[in-house]
């Protein structure tokens, strides 16, 4: 009973905060409805896991809203044999995302308590393609590169040029730019003429720290 109770709030959650507002993607759009986003939170917040907003998970972190979620998924347009690799695990919710749209996922996050505790969920639920590591994210995973695909799940001054090295000709990267207080999403995508990059919108994230990012005060 609690699980279709669930169910129902995640149709919900996609019909009205996510088809709504122009994600278009069918396969970002089942992976949204799969997902069991609840899990990714503390119990305490559970029935508020579906809501319009992003949610505390500890470490001054937070899950991302679930609109941000898909349209950050969506830009990757990423295809079932895609490498991806994320910066900043989380709760693992965005992780659990890609792992139902690409081949492989690598995530790296640098507040351990939070990687153990997103990598018990997804191995719970079977997420067997994604590797998870504990990283200053802002250097990317060198020795797994070159990615299809990189997003970023917190705001950067500026682009990291470790990520920028790492990224496959062709991939394809999303990543917010700005201040502490508000960033733009950032599109970023690699040809034979260099590289493109696409303002997506304004954004809210918690800041990036690292040796790349800002700086851990």
């Amino acid at each position: 009973m609690e699980e279709e109770k669930y169910r129902r709030l995640r149709e919900r959650m996609v019909s009205t905060q996510i088809e709504a507002r122009g994600i278009t993607d069918e396969r970002v759009l089942a992976a949204m409805r799969k997902v069991p986003r609840h899990l990714f939170v503390s119990e305490a917040l559970r029935d508020q896991a579906y809501g319009d907003f992003p949610l505390p998970i500890g470490h001054q972190q937070t899950i991302s809203q679930p609109y941000i979620v898909a349209e950050m998924t969506q830009a990757l347009n990423l295809d079932k044999d895609d490498r991806v690799l994320e910066v900043g695990t989380g709760s693992g919710y965005q992780a659990a995302i890609l792992a139902e749209l690409a081949f492989r996922v690598y995530s790296i996050e640098r507040i351990h308590p939070l990687l153990i505790r997103a990598r018990k969920i997804l191995d719970q639920l079977h997420y067997t393609n994604v590797v998870t590591k504990y990283s200053d994210g802002t250097w990317g995973w060198p020795e797994e590169s070159p990615f299809d695909a990189i997003i970023v799940t917190a705001g950067a001054p500026d682009i990291p040029k470790p990520l920028l090295d790492q990224l496959e000709m062709g991939g394809r990267m999303v990543v917010p730019v700005g201040d502490s207080f508000s960033q733009s999403l950032v599109k970023v995508v690699r040809d034979r003429e260099g590289i493109r990059k696409t303002n997506l919108g304004g954004c809210r994230f918690v800041k990036l720290i690292g040796d790349h990012g800002w700086p851990n005060e």
